[in-house]
């Protein structure tokens, strides 16, 4: 049987998933590794870890499709995806210098100003088509020269987190666009990297591998590679995408009027777009997309399904040990407890803002809250004012959105809080636009595997890899009279941000 193998170098665990060249999954596998936390507002990993476990994952995957399909697997090409903006630092030799920074870290809010102050907004903007961000890859850069410089000095390329993995199978250091783009290193409209920003921050050029298009074949998998993996030598691996962009192309959101949200560790709502586009106020970031010659936008609420596992975790052990006694995910029996609640959580509101913001705030000192609390108040109000809040700040990129003349006619959900078809349905109805689940659920690595298959010439091109693998299972039209509830709870919740946001500052100074 020949299929193509997405791997998708996540935050919780790397996921590996086997595409048969006529349709359907074959197999799938995750394997996961911890979260490294040494400071406050930092957020690291080993990426040993993401190899380890994308070995693990993929001869798992290997293992688990030779049980059920009575054919030989033949795997026709490898695609990477992966969190995006996570930097790896290494030396001459391919040595990693360091833990990887991650997406979510927020350590780097002086080099984003700095960046600013040295390049000018206007003209960052211009380049770059996105404004700096602490999670951003140029701004660890000037945190590492700045704060680690023995370790600087010895490094010699820098490598996004599913590169790394191309790195460790192929030998080659490489990138695609959509990654690319969120280096703030990127010329978008253009493609390519942006000369006179890598130039003004003193950057080395060499450090930046090749960049191509998410369907070019960016080299193949070596021997030692292969024996690791249990796959043979050879296998081109193309060159993929950010997990955001794959994810898209897993959803089939690939043509004009289409748009996801995803409901991960973070959440996003992404917008296709056949031409480039930007905010001129850097709100929403503009990426190039991983269908060459395509861009999207995207709006990221930092701690979406985020928000919802530390409730999991912190408050909710009667609630996992029930789940366990049922044979059912935790996440079930709570989002069922929260759905006993009335919309507006009796007047309890939740700010997801647990790892500070990206959209539309930009604000790494921002934090979680819960508004409102009374006596009358119960976990199962609490759950749901969660749910609510992380559904508002989506609301709130999907308005900036619709500033740039940007309203999608359809929304495909996607990511773990998708599972639920009442959460679904509160998106629909808050969102005011049909929103659908499709058939297979598997996002970023899906997606991945769709790009192998285009890049190695199974498909023309990813709109029609697209037609053929992307179903749809079920669709939410909006509710108007639930709509209008969620329309006054937005009333309520928007304006809070502003009200804290000196406390915040204030708060995070006390800290330092």
């Amino acid at each position: 049987m020949k299929c193509f193998l997405g791997i998708d170098i996540g935050t919780t665990g790397t996921k590996a998933l086997l595409l048969a060249e006529t349709g359907g999954i074959v197999a799938q596998a995750t394997s996961t590794y911890p979260l490294l936390t040494p400071k406050a507002n930092w957020a690291e990993q080993n990426p040993e870890d993401w190899w380890q476990a994308a070995i693990s994952s993929v001869r798992e995957c290997l293992t688990r499709a030779d049980r059920s399909f009575d054919a030989n697997i033949e795997v026709q090409a490898i695609g990477l995806t992966g969190q995006m903006h996570s930097t790896v630092f290494l030396n001459s030799d391919g040595t990693v210098l360091r833990p990887a920074i991650l997406w979510c870290d927020q350590r780097t809010a002086s080099q984003c100003r700095e960046i600013i102050d040295t390049v000018g907004f206007d003209q960052l903007i211009l380049r770059t088509s996105n404004t700096a961000l602490p999670g951003f890859t140029a701004p660890k850069i000037l945190w590492l020269r700045e704060n680690e410089p023995e370790i600087y000095d010895r490094d010699a390329s820098i490598l996004l987190a599913k590169d790394y993995i191309r790195y460790r199978l192929s030998g080659n250091f490489a990138t695609d666009v959509s990654d690319a783009s969120g280096t703030l290193l990127l010329d978008v409209a253009e493609r390519r990297w942006a000369e006179s920003i890598i130039e003004a921050l003193n950057i080395p050029r060499t450090w930046l591998p090749d960049c191509f298009e998410s369907t070019d074949i960016t080299g193949y998998v070596t021997t030692e590679a292969a024996g690791k993996l249990g796959l043979p030598e050879g296998i081109p691996v193309v060159a993929g995408g950010g997990d955001q962009a794959a994810g898209a192309v897993g959803n089939g959101v690939v043509h004009t009027g289409s748009a996801s949200c995803v409901l991960g560790t973070s959440g996003a709502v992404f917008w296709h777009s056949d031409a480039h586009i930007h905010d001129e106020h850097g709100r929403l970031h503009a990426f190039c997309h991983a269908v060459p010659g395509k861009w999207h936008l995207m709006g990221v609420t930092l701690a979406a399904g985020g928000s919802l596992r530390w409730f999991r975790d912190t408050l909710c052990q009667p609630e996992i040990d029930e789940a366990a006694k049922q044979g059912i995910d935790p996440y079930d029996v709570i989002i069922e407890q929260a759905f006993s609640v009335p919309p507006g959580s009796e007047g309890l509101l939740f700010l997801p803002y647990l790892a500070g913001e990206r959209t539309p705030h930009t604000d790494a000192n921002a934090r979680g809250a819960f508004i409102g609390l009374s006596l009358r108040h119960n976990k199962a109000h609490m759950a749901r004012a969660v749910i609510e809040g992380i559904t508002m700040s989506l609301k709130d990129c999907f308005e900036l959105g619709k500033e740039l003349s940007i309203n999608p006619n359809q929304v495909q959900i996607s990511g773990g809080g998708a599972r639920s078809s009442l959460w679904r349905q509160m998106i629909a109805d808050t969102l005011g636009v049909e929103v659908v689940h499709t058939q297979v659920d598997e996002g970023p690595a899906y997606g991945a595997a769709i790009l192998a298959a285009v890049g190695t010439g199974r498909f023309r091109s990813v709109e029609e890899a697209c037609r053929e693998m992307v179903t749809i299972s079920e669709i939410h039209q909006p509710n108007p009279l639930n709509g209008e509830i969620y329309h006054n709870i937005y009333g309520l919740y928007k304006p809070l941000y502003g009200t804290l946001k000196e406390h915040f500052a204030r708060s995070a100074s006390g800290n330092d």
